[in-house]
């Protein structure tokens, strides 16, 4: 009977143990937490956003410029497929007004415990606190276990799914990156994405804003030609940060790297009315009463709540315009300077990793033939919403099918 490795113990990982058992491979998984899934778990704390359900086209948007190569990952296991999965497990899902989609029971835990029930069934061995530590001489994978005894494993396929770094505390913090890079795979920087922005405010904003919502904006950033993202917003002590921010991620990052090297500012525009035209604005704007203060004007005229105010006059210490054209421009797109993303042990998620093209179409490492990765190792990004998740679980069994191919091919 054909061996597997699988090295992490987070949803790709699993699920690519899960598709590998239920062939009838002989799996063990390596996790070097005590228990595995912890950030599974801890994302369905407020609720586990497990995928959405947008429409092919505009989901597949959401993965930008690897959108190609994780689209038959999609066909393979999609967002219906992984609602089916769940229900099979006992934890039928809904969709919410948001379209992202949930459990019933709404939490991780009585999911995660069905699957750790299936793994069981399936014959899946899990070793805890096993840490895998590079390779050996003839290319074995490295593992101390929990007894902190050092020892060389040998199956037939091995799949490495150890996450990006941006949860060190949960198992992911990078570490694997210099070990592959020293056996010649390329690995881009891990850099945070779906993280909050750093923003210079005066004192005084943040004494009075901090936690305030930004209700329905859109933002933009600057020059960067990538589209506006809508949503919601929150104003914090040190920056701004929510979906919006999260989904335009990848622009920030090129727009602060051009002005850490001299070029212009990473500015954030944000339309406090992306509902209402600029000539719109300018027409309920020119009905100003003699006597109204600035907040009550843009409170009357156009339903601006104080910290939308307040944000208007950070961008100009406090001096608002007053003539009509003015305001509206300023309105529809107030300008933000960003100076830095925060760090990335505060983000949701990892940009960068293991390049595409250290990889087959079947997620084969082509300098190491008959081992594959998953997740968040790759180069790849997509926002909050349930698509990272569903990328995840879709690889795994991407990953599986592409060890089960190997296998067969060496019968």
């Amino acid at each position: 009977m054909s061996t597997a490795t699988v090295i992490g113990g987070g949803p790709a990982g699993l699920f690519a143990a899960e598709t590998l058992a239920a062939a009838g491979v002989t799996v063990t998984v390596h996790e070097r937490k005590p228990s595995p899934g912890r950030r599974f778990l801890l994302a369905g704390h407020g609720g586990l956003n497990i995928t959405h359900s947008e429409a092919r086209e505009p989901f597949l948007s959401r993965y930008g410029a690897s959108a190609d190569r994780i689209a038959p990952m999609l066909e393979r296991f999609g967002p219906e497929d992984l609602r089916a999965w769940c229900e099979d497990l006992g934890e039928p899902t809904f969709v919410g007004s948001s379209g992202r989609v949930f459990p019933q029971a709404f939490r991780a835990t009585p999911l995660f415990r069905a699957w750790l029930s299936r793994l069981t069934e399936l014959g899946v061995t899990l070793e805890r606190r096993s840490l895998w530590t590079g390779w050996d001489a003839d290319g074995r994978a490295l593992i101390t276990d929990a007894n902190g005894q050092p020892g060389a494993v040998e199956s037939d396929v091995t799949v490495f799914a150890l996450g990006g770094a941006s949860w060190p505390h949960l198992g992911a913090d990078g570490a694997w990156v210099e070990p592959f890079r020293a056996r010649g795979v390329e690995v881009t920087a891990l850099r945070p994405a779906n993280v909050g922005l750093r923003v210079a405010w005066t004192d005084v904003f943040v004494e009075r804003f901090a936690g305030a919502p930004l209700k329905n904006v859109s933002l933009t950033v600057r020059g960067s030609g990538a589209p506006p993202q809508r949503g919601d917003a929150m104003l914090t002590r040190t920056g701004i940060e929510g979906g919006p921010v999260y989904a335009i991620g990848a622009a920030i990052r090129s727009a602060l790297d051009v002005a850490a090297t001299g070029g212009a500012p990473c500015v954030l525009e944000v339309d406090l009315r992306p509902d209402v035209s600029a000539d719109q604005l300018v027409q309920r704007l020119g009905r100003r009463r003699p006597k109204d203060s600035a907040s009550t004007w843009l409170r009357r005229a156009v339903g601006l709540d104080p910290a939308s105010i307040g944000l208007l006059r950070e961008t100009d210490s406090g001096a608002l315009p007053s003539e009509p054209a003015h305001m509206a421009a300023l309105i529809k797109a107030v300008p933000v300077r960003v100076t830095d993303t925060m760090p990335i042990d505060r983000a949701i998620s990892t940009a960068g990793g293991i390049a595409w093209s250290e990889m087959d179409d079947r997620l084969m490492l082509r300098r190491m033939p008959g081992t594959f990765v998953a997740g968040e190792m790759l180069d790849w990004e997509a926002p909050t919403g349930g698509y990272l998740l569903q990328a995840s679980f879709s690889m795994g069994a991407w990953a599986a099918d592409g060890a089960l191919a190997w296998l067969g091919s060496d019968d």
